[in-house]
Parts: structure tokens; C-alpha cells; sequence
């Protein structure tokens, strides 16, 4: 971990407070190349778009898998405010991102959410480590200030 990591993650914490104020789940993502410049930025939309799919991360690689190149992605870093489930790190494997850095663990998010019946309770380490190409993943990172942004929101589902 770096102190860019640190900042990076405040970045993808803030996003995803915008999810929120915007009436979705409370998660963001941003990547970062190489030379440290933020290159997208993407918030969670299921509730608004309507669209299960709609995660913060896979939104990101949406979008980064059609403006920049393979060989790019995977010099890139993939800042999350909470740990990508199994849909997105499926994403983020098939899109060849380097990097991985989370916010929320998954225990920690299950812990305050229940035993909702529709999370899929694997770790992304556990289906990253599985790639052929090898993702570092870094997590969790500033864990308090990322639950922050959840207190309060998931009483209303479930």
C-alpha cells in the first residue's frame, strides 16, 4: 500500500457517497494508470438504471474495456469502496486490470447487511487467485471511513 492508494480510495469512498445521494447502493470505483492519473469513474446504478448488473465495478470496466487498451489495463489500478463481488471480479479478470485495491472487506459488509438471500458470499481473492494472469489484490483499506458511507442505508432492504 502507498500513500496514492490512500488517496485513490478517499476518491472511490466519495463516489460512492454520490451513489447513494443519486438513489443507488452506495459503492464506487475509479481506475488509475500507471503514472497515477485517475481515468475513470464509475458509481454503482442498479436501483436507477434498473439493472442488477449495475455495480460500481462493472460499470468501470464497461467503460474501460471500450476506450482503452488491453495492454494499458493491465498496468492499471481498480479502486473499489468495497469488495467486488464474484460478478465483478469476474469483470475486472476478463478485463485484464493489473490491480485491485478495496475499501470494505466482504465479511465486514455481510456483517452489517445479514444474511441477505441474494449475495453470493465468495471472496475476491479466492476467485482472482484462480487467474492466469496474476491480479495483486489489496484490501481492505480504510475500512471504517468506506462503512461509513453504508450506515443507515441497508435497513431498508432485505
Amino acid at each position: 500500500m502507498t500513500s496514492a492508494d490512500t488517496q485513490f480510495m478517499r476518491r472511490a469512498i466519495a463516489i460512492s457517497q454520490q451513489a447513494r445521494e443519486h438513489g443507488n447502493h452506495p459503492f464506487g470505483a475509479i481506475l488509475v494508470d500507471a503514472n497515477q492519473r485517475v481515468l475513470l469513474e464509475a458509481e454503482n446504478t442498479v436501483v436507477t438504471e434498473r439493472d442488477q448488473t449495475g455495480h460500481a465495478e462493472t460499470n468501470l470496466v464497461r467503460l474501460a474495456t471500450r476506450s482503452i487498451a488491453p495492454e494499458i489495463l493491465t498496468s492499471c489500478t481498480l479502486y473499489s469502496s468495497a469488495e467486488p463481488c464474484a460478478m465483478c471480479a469476474g469483470a475486472i479478470h476478463w478485463a485484464n486490470i493489473g490491480r485491485l485495491v478495496f475499501g470494505v472487506s466482504g465479511p465486514t459488509f455481510y456483517a452489517m447487511v445479514g444474511a441477505a438471500p441474494d449475495l453470493l458470499k465468495i471472496s475476491c481473492r479466492e476467485i482472482l487467485g484462480h487467474a492466469v494472469q496474476p491480479i495483486e489484490v489489496i484490501g481492505p483499506l480504510l475500512e471504517d471511513e468506506a462503512l461509513a458511507e453504508h450506515q443507515g442505508f441497508w435497513q431498508y432492504y432485505g
